[in-house]
């Protein structure tokens, strides 16, 4: 490992205004390590592996590749503005002892905060430059805003649908209804599907069912003001709604260990045992969220399905094959079937 670390150089290339390129002169690498090379984001990783925990003490840090999300919180507006600052010093003592520099210019601080409650002003500056307050940031391929009302998501998420059902609409009278399928798979499926367990049930969202009710009438060749409920089931694509509640369940069964039934909460002996204990939150919006969410619609899942989670298999078919033939535009829908 020594030998493929040390002696290494390297150099920048550009291009000027003409296209011509431009080159430094070779250096050699002193720290970090060799960009391009297959052991690079391996050892990366490595190299970056104490910082969280340099953090851990004050703040949830959250990390992907090189990208750093850390997540401060405090009920008192004091202790967090006083805890904000004491991150940002502590992240730069160790990028300053592990040879790192932070790009300022792509450093943001986004603060969350309910209606009701007023934003907490703060402003917080590294090595004399300020760090930039926003209302909104792209993480992961998803927008988050500061109340968390998915709006600005959603808003980027209809016109990239809107541009796939222009598609869609231009290839419909040259492909077949099992290509054109295909193709709703690859261009709206797959946007559809990506995050909607945290956007799913947001108000927003009904525009974007509007988008999709739209794309099924194209692809099957419907009217304008044709009902959508039989195509949906005709064509084996869920809904909206019903996408969402299919997600979200598989999260709930693939991910366990985040919640908790009734019987590890209480002895008790009751017919509600094996469902999952609600978390007790008086919050809305923590109600829409994925942990409570999640877990009411859970237990409001028929028997078969839910005596079946134990196969995440057989599950996924029970659960997929259920949704389809009721083929959902509710959430409310869902409770009213089930509770039948």
């Amino acid at each position: 490992m020594k030998s493929y670390l040390e002696n290494r150089y390297q150099r920048t290339i550009i291009n000027d205004n003409k296209l011509n390129k431009i080159s430094s002169k070779w250096m050699m690498v002193k720290h970090g390590v060799p960009q391009g090379s297959v052991l690079g984001p391996l050892l990366f990783l490595i190299y970056i592996n104490d910082f969280p925990s340099s953090l851990r003490k004050l703040a949830q840090p959250v990390l992907f590749a090189d990208d750093t999300s850390i997540i401060v919180s405090n009920l008192n507006p004091e202790k967090f503005r006083s805890n904000v600052t004491l991150i940002f010093n502590e992240a730069m003592i160790w990028f300053k002892k592990n040879f790192l520099t932070l790009n300022c210019d792509k450093t943001q601080f986004l603060q969350f905060f309910l209606k009701k409650h007023r934003e907490i002003e703060i402003q917080s500056t590294i090595t004399n430059t300020l760090i930039t307050n926003i209302n909104c940031s792209k993480f992961l391929g998803i927008n988050i805003d500061s109340s968390l009302s998915w709006k600005n998501h959603l808003t980027l998420l209809s016109v990239r649908l809107s541009k796939a059902c222009f598609a869609i609409r231009a290839i419909k009278p040259f492909m077949s209804l099992d290509t054109i399928k295909t193709i709703y798979h690859s261009y709206v499926h797959s946007i559809l599907k990506y995050g909607i367990i945290f956007w799913g049930n947001a108000p927003f969202s009904k525009n974007i069912f509007k988008i999709q009710k739209r794309i099924i009438r194209i692809m099957s060749g419907s009217g304008k003001y044709d009902s959508c409920r039989e195509l949906f089931k005709k064509l084996q694509i869920l809904p909206l709604q019903s996408e969402y509640i299919f997600s979200l369940l598989l999260f709930v069964i693939k991910n366990k260990n985040y919640f908790k039934f009734n019987t590890e909460i209480h002895n008790i002996n009751t017919r509600y045992n094996y469902n999952l204990h609600l978390p007790f939150t008086n919050l809305s919006i923590a109600q829409k969220g994925v942990l409570f969410s999640g877990s009411k619609l859970y237990n409001k899942l028929p028997l078969n399905i839910k005596s079946s989670s134990g196969e995440i298999k057989k599950f996924k078919f029970l659960l997929r094959r259920y949704l389809t033939e009721h083929a959902f535009y509710s959430i409310d829908e869902f409770y009213q079937t089930t509770s039948r």
